[in-house]
């Protein structure tokens, strides 16, 4: 009988954010088919073969930062608040200097396979900037949007790991798209 209220539990508890979730993707989705990213991906060739990557690395690197802060939470070792706790802060520190890093290796591989493979591409400094751009953006949005929903859901009594997955996945999709369209529009007018 346990087992059946614990699985009732978490089907409760992760209904709502996946249906959050369902939303989010459609909203990205309409931002990437929307006339001014179509034109991004005309002005710097190779934009769409890092997309894939870009959005899915959002969700792995804060993902794994969602896990260590809901471990801590649940061993006690991190407290559920904005404070300054060593442990905290190097867990965020790792994850956006990965995140950034991952963002910056994205865009050379990318350059580097459409020059192999003798297509077009945008130059190598139009793709790092825009990665490096929208990977800035995307990190202080996930991190501190990610902790601040792991924080509240956790004070509220839900369990974070539940939670965790669709969150960072959603808030990646949505912010990745939004600030790689920001990223295009800035290195547009820098280049």
């Amino acid at each position: 009988m346990a087992a059946r209220q614990d699985a009732w539990r978490i089907y409760r508890e992760s209904l709502p954010i996946l249906v959050v979730s369902l939303a989010g993707g459609v909203f990205a989705g309409s931002v990437l088919g929307s006339e001014g990213m179509t034109a991004g991906f005309e002005r710097f060739p190779g934009l769409l073969l890092l997309l894939p990557a870009f959005l899915a690395t959002r969700g792995n690197v804060y993902g794994a930062l969602g896990a260590r802060i809901s471990s801590g939470l649940h061993q006690g070792m991190i407290d559920p608040e904005f404070s300054w706790d060593r442990r905290l802060v190097n867990a965020v520190a790792a994850s956006f200097i990965n995140g950034i890093g991952i963002s910056v290796f994205i865009a050379v591989l990318s350059w580097g396979i459409l020059q192999l493979l003798g297509r077009d591409s945008a130059r190598l400094i139009e793709l790092v900037g825009i990665m490096l751009v929208s990977g800035v953006l995307t990190s202080f949005t996930l991190i501190f949007g990610m902790l601040a929903l792991v924080f509240a859901s956790y004070k509220y009594g839900l369990d974070p790991d539940n939670l965790i997955g669709p969150i960072v996945t959603t808030l990646g999709d949505i912010f990745g798209v939004v600030f790689l369209f920001v990223a295009i529009t800035v290195v547009g007018v820098i280049f």
